[in-house]
C-alpha cells in the first residue's frame, strides 16, 4: 500500500509525468472568444502607470496592469509558492494534488498534469495563470496563451531559485512584504545548511524517486542540488533525460554509499518501505551493508517550494549519519 502511495505521489508531482504528458482536449472556441479582449488588455498594460513587470522562469516578460486578484495554478508546486508569497486570498483554482497548505485542498479543480478544463478556467475569470513548463504539454500551454490571459512560467531549477520565485510572485500579487519574509526565511535556512554540510566528506547517493520503473534524477534537477548542499554526490548526475530510468544492475555497479527514496508522508529516515527493502537482496551493496537506506517525504524534496528546506535538512542529517557509520 505504501509503495503504491509513493508511486501515485511521484506521478502527481510531475517528475515522471512530464515524460508522459498528453495533449489537452480540443480548445473551446466559444470560451476563447469570451476572453479575447484579455489579450489587448495584457498588451496595453505595459503602458499602465502602475504596471508590474517581471521575467518568468522561461525568460518571458510578464506584465500586469495591477496586482493579480484572481489566480489559477496549474502545478502543485506553483500553488505552494503562491500561498507562501501571500497569494492565498487571490487563488481561485488549481490542479489536482495541489494539497498544501491545507486551504489549497478546497480550491476548485481545473484539471491535472494530463489535461486542463478550459471552460472552467475561463469561467473562473483569472487575471493570471501560473504554469509549469514541463508539467504541461506544449499544446496545453499554447491553448492557455490563446485565451489572452497572462501566463507566468514557474520552474525553479536550483535551490536559490525558490526565493527568487517568491520575490517575483510577491510583486505580481502585490504582497511583497509577505513574499520577502518567506524568501528571507528560506534563504537563511538554506545558507545555514550549506555552511554546515556542503564541505563535509562526500557521500555517493542513489536518489530513487520511483520504483516501477526504477527512476532517478540527474544533476540538472533541483533535488540533485540538495545532495550537493549536503555534501552528497549523485551517482547518476550525468544521465539524460532529467528523470532517467535505471536498472538494478546500474545501481549495483555504481555501488552508492546511501540510497535516498522519496515516499509520501515519510517522516523518519529509517522508515520501512518496500521500495527500499528491495535492495536488501544485495547485502554487499554499500548502502545496504552500512544500513544507509533513507526515506524522505516526496513533497519536501521534489517540489521546489520553501518546504524544500525541510527535505534538505533531513537529507543532510541522513548523509551525516552515513558518514558516522564509516567509523
Amino acid at each position: 500500500m505504501r509503495a503504491q502511495a509513493m508511486r501515485r505521489r511521484s506521478f502527481a508531482g510531475g517528475l515522471v509525468a512530464a515524460l508522459l504528458a498528453v495533449p489537452l482536449v480540443a480548445p473551446v472556441a466559444a470560451a476563447a472568444a469570451s476572453v479575447a479582449s484579455a489579450s489587448s488588455t495584457a498588451t496595453a498594460s505595459a503602458a499602465a502607470p502602475n504596471a508590474i513587470t517581471v521575467i518568468d522562469d522561461a525568460g518571458r516578460t510578464v506584465t500586469l496592469p495591477a496586482p493579480a486578484r484572481r489566480v489559477i495554478s496549474v502545478a502543485p508546486h506553483a500553488t505552494e509558492l503562491l500561498y507562501a508569497a501571500g497569494g492565498g486570498a487571490a487563488m481561485v483554482g488549481a490542479v489536482s494534488y495541489s494539497d498544501y497548505p491545507e486551504a489549497a485542498r478546497a480550491l476548485p479543480r481545473v484539471g491535472d498534469n494530463r489535461s486542463l478544463d478550459l471552460e472552467r478556467i475561463v469561467a473562473l475569470k483569472p487575471d493570471l495563470i501560473v504554469v509549469w513548463r514541463h508539467g504541461n504539454a506544449d499544446r496545453q500551454t499554447a491553448q492557455l496563451a490563446a485565451l489572452g490571459i497572462p501566463l507566468y512560467f514557474s520552474e525553479p531549477k536550483r535551490l536559490d531559485d525558490v526565493a527568487v520565485s517568491l520575490d517575483k510572485l510577491g510583486r505580481l500579487l502585490g504582497t511583497r512584504a509577505q513574499a520577502d519574509r518567506a524568501a528571507a526565511d528560506y534563504r537563511q535556512r538554506i545558507a545555514a545548511l550549506r555552511a554546515r554540510y556542503a564541505a563535509r566528506p562526500p557521500v555517493t547517493v542513489f536518489l530513487q524517486i520511483w520504483d516501477r520503473p526504477l527512476t532517478t534524477l540527474n544533476g540538472a534537477q533541483i533535488v540533485s542540488d540538495v545532495l550537493t548542499l549536503c555534501g552528497g554526490r549523485n551517482v547518476f548526475a550525468a544521465l539524460q533525460p532529467v528523470a532517467p530510468t535505471v536498472s538494478d544492475e546500474a545501481v549495483l555497479a555504481a555501488d552508492p554509499e546511501a540510497i535516498v527514496a522519496t515516499a509520501q508522508g515519510a517522516t523518519a529516515s529509517d522508515a520501512s518501505l518496500p521500495s527500499l527493502d528491495r535492495w536488501r537482496r544485495w547485502p554487499s551493496l554499500a548502502a545496504v551493508a552500512r544500513g544507509n537506506l533513507f526515506a524522505v517525504d516526496g513533497d519536501w524534496l521534489t517540489r521546489p517550494t520553501p518546504r524544500l528546506a525541510l527535505g534538505a535538512q533531513q537529507v543532510c542529517r541522513d548523509l551525516e549519519t552515513a558518514r558516522e557509520r564509516r567509523r
